[in-house]
């Protein structure tokens, strides 16, 4: 064997040794979805690389609401049946603790910078304020009846809670914990959602047919806008321009103009539309159809019905995975998760696959609620 093989296999052999050493590449930080199953009395954590679930956690009785910290590794879970907000370490899917509230909360909504939660307490008639780097209640604010949402506007200066048995509106300053107004808008107050500029709410009224929109700087009411039948919730565009009504009762989804304050147009949406999210490009409606145990998608340009999905039984709560290559849906009557493939369109002379079903993972029993985080580095 000539010298000049034997350097290229000594130096074969040591480019090979070299890479066996060599420490791996990092990987990137997983990401998790977590499912309140109310009559389960946990939270489920699904890992979406995997596609399975990795932890079930003890989360009081009856927990429907989930909120997600967006600064640090942080879920709160509300326990409507024992008064309380699990604290879950996102980074570790575990729990570190719990927040006691007043008497039956719902929903949380966290402030942009993370530092302070709110949740409605029906029963009690108040908003409890958190402080969410001590994770302790602050106060608790004297509102109107039955109060079933509690949503701070993005710049943090207004809370707005919907009162349903007062059909009113409560402003609250947050910094003072004090009553800033009180208005009254349409019968049952349901769902609350606030511009990205922080100017206005929209406020669905499931009792009138009806949504408020409400100038929240100047405290006062600006229209009461007709909607279909029984809107129960809000889905609004991530650049602020439209809102996209769930009509219950009349299978239909109302399209408002939120700088004019109009309803533009009313579109059938399926068999009792319950819950509906918008895409981050703002160019695809996912509307969640209770009876049809199917999403129907839109293009929210045309608004034309592009394809209609089947899941399990009795579709609710939506998420979108932090890349958007996956809808989470979260089956109230058959206790599961539908995953539902978004293809994104690489190419625009090619098109793009239609979304699809592309399996179903088991959770706990009636699984009401779903959010998304990738741990915070």
């Amino acid at each position: 064997m000539n010298i000049h093989r034997l350097l290229a296999i000594a130096t074969l052999a040591a480019t090979l040794a070299l890479g066996s050493c060599a420490p791996k590449p990092a990987q990137p930080p997983r990401s998790f979805a977590y499912v309140a199953n109310a009559k389960g009395n946990s939270v489920s954590v699904i890992d979406l690389l995997d596609l399975r679930v990795v932890a079930t956690l003890p989360a009081g009785n009856d927990p429907t609401g989930l909120a997600v910290n967006p600064v640090n590794n942080e879920i709160y879970a509300v326990s409507t049946g024992s008064g309380y907000v699990t604290v879950i370490d996102a980074a570790k899917n575990r729990v570190i603790g719990t927040m006691p509230t007043g008497r039956t909360p719902y929903f949380m909504s966290v402030s942009d910078d993370g530092k302070r939660g709110y949740v409605a307490n029906s029963d009690s008639n108040t908003v409890s304020i958190f402080n969410l780097e001590r994770h302790v209640p602050t106060m608790q604010v004297a509102v109107g009846v039955h109060p079933g949402v509690a949503r701070v506007s993005p710049d943090g200066k207004t809370v707005v809670s919907a009162n349903r048995d007062s059909n009113s509106v409560t402003l609250i300053d947050p910094d003072r914990g004090q009553v800033r107004a009180t208005l009254a808008v349409c019968l049952s107050p349901e769902d609350v959602a606030i511009l990205p500029d922080s100017s206005k709410a929209f406020v669905s009224c499931s009792g009138s047919k009806q949504v408020a929109a409400i100038d929240i700087k100047r405290n006062r009411v600006l229209s009461l806008l007709r909607v279909g039948g029984t809107p129960v919730s809000l889905a609004l565009k991530p650049d602020g321009g439209e809102l996209f009504v769930s009509n219950y009762e009349a299978q239909s989804i109302s399209i408002i103009n939120t700088t004019a304050d109009e309803v533009e147009e009313t579109i059938l949406a399926g068999e009792l539309p319950v819950r509906s999210i918008v895409a981050g490009d703002n160019a695809t409606l996912f509307v969640s159809n209770f009876r049809a145990n199917a999403v129907a998608v839109f293009d929210t340009t045309t608004r034309r019905l592009l394809v209609s999905v089947p899941t399990g039984d009795g579709p609710d709560a939506l998420a979108l995975s932090p890349t958007e290559n996956m809808l989470l849906v979260a089956n109230s009557r058959s206790g599961d998760v539908a995953v539902i493939r978004l293809d994104k369109r690489q190419d625009k002379k090619i098109t793009a696959p239609q979304p699809r079903l592309f399996t179903m993972i088991p959770v706990g029993g009636d699984p009401v609620q779903i959010v998304v985080k990738a741990p915070t580095i």
